[in-house]
C-alpha cells in the first residue's frame, strides 16, 4: 500500500477493531468480507477503499470517520509530495489569502481547467488524473457546511485573457464557475488591472493561511517545488507584499463586472 497515511489508517482500523472486543474472524462475519481481506487490510497488504471502509462505519458506528480519513489521505497522497504538509494547514485555516498572477487559484479550478494545467507536464495519465482529484477535493473547504473557510482571492488580469488555443469554451466554463463561486458569502475574487502595469509580486503566487490559534502560514509556490513558511520574518515579508497587491486590485463588485466581460469573451 505504501505511505504514511494508509499506515495511519489500517493502524487505527486494527485498534479501532480490538476496541469492539472483536477478532478479525469476527468482525469479517459482520462486515461481509473474509478474515484474509481484514487481516490484508490490517497489515497493508490490502488498500482500505470506500467500501470496505463504509462497511467498517457502519459495523462499529464511527459516524463516519474512516471515510473522512480516507478522504483525507486521497488528497495528501495525490498532491505533489511538497504540497502534503500544506494541505493540513490549509484545511485548518479560517481565511485563506490567495495571489495568482499566472493561473486560476486550484482551489477555483474547474476539473476541466485542472487538467488542462497539467497536460503538459510530464506526469502519467494515472498521476495527472490523481492531481487533479487531490486539487478538487481540496476544494470542499469553501463549501463546507460548518465555518467554511474564508477566501479572499487576488487575480492579475491576465488570468483571464491569456490565450489558450483550442480552449475558448472550456475558459468560459472557467470563468463562469469564477462568477458562481463570487457570489458566496465568505469568497472575494478580485483582480488586478491591466492599468496596475508593472506592480509588487507580479514575479510569483504565494498563499496565506491564517489558522485558528492567529497564526499566520505561507505557501510560496515555484517552477519545480513549492515551499511551506513559518518563519516571521518570511511571513512579514508577504504580509506586505499582500497588502501592495491587494491595494492594486478593483473592487469586489468591479472585479466581478471585469470577470463576466472576460467570461463573454470567450463564448
Amino acid at each position: 500500500m505504501g505511505g504514511s497515511w494508509w499506515d495511519f489508517i489500517a493502524g487505527e482500523l486494527r485498534q479501532a477493531r480490538v476496541q469492539a472486543g472483536l477478532s478479525q474472524e469476527d468482525l469479517a462475519r459482520r462486515i461481509n468480507y473474509s478474515a484474509s481481506h481484514v487481516s490484508g487490510v490490517e497489515t497493508g497488504q490490502r488498500p482500505p477503499k470506500a467500501d470496505y471502509l463504509a462497511a467498517m462505519d457502519q459495523a462499529l458506528d464511527t459516524g463516519g470517520m474512516f471515510g473522512r480519513l480516507l478522504r483525507h489521505a486521497s488528497l495528501v497522497q495525490g498532491a505533489p509530495p511538497w504540497m502534503r504538509a500544506w494541505i493540513d494547514d490549509e484545511r485548518a485555516a479560517s481565511l485563506l489569502r490567495w495571489y495568482e498572477p499566472a493561473y486560476v487559484p486550484g482551489i477555483l479550478q474547474t476539473e476541466a481547467y485542472a487538467r488542462m494545467t497539467l497536460a503538459e507536464s510530464l506526469l502519467s495519465a494515472e498521476r495527472i488524473e490523481q492531481r487533479v482529484a487531490s486539487r478538487l477535493g481540496r476544494q470542499a473547504i469553501l463549501t463546507r457546511e460548518e465555518n467554511p473557510c474564508q477566501l479572499v482571492a487576488v487575480l492579475d488580469v491576465m488570468v483571464l485573457r491569456r490565450p489558450l488555443q483550442g480552449h475558448a469554451a472550456l475558459m468560459g466554463e472557467q470563468l463562469a464557475h469564477l462568477v458562481k463561486i463570487a457570489a458566496l458569502p465568505h469568497v472575494q475574487i478580485l483582480v488586478v488591472p491591466e492599468e496596475a502595469g508593472l506592480y509588487p509580486a507580479l514575479q510569483g503566487g504565494f498563499i496565506l493561511a491564517s489558522l485558528s490559534d492567529g497564526s499566520v502560514v505561507a505557501y510560496l509556490d515555484q517552477q519545480v517545488r513549492a515551499q511551506v513558511m513559518h518563519e516571521a520574518e518570511d511571513i512579514a515579508a508577504l504580509q506586505r507584499h499582500w497588502e501592495a497587491v491587494r491595494g492594486e486590485a478593483l473592487s469586489r463588485r468591479q472585479s466581478l463586472d471585469l470577470i463576466k466581460e472576460a467570461a463573454r469573451s470567450w463564448i
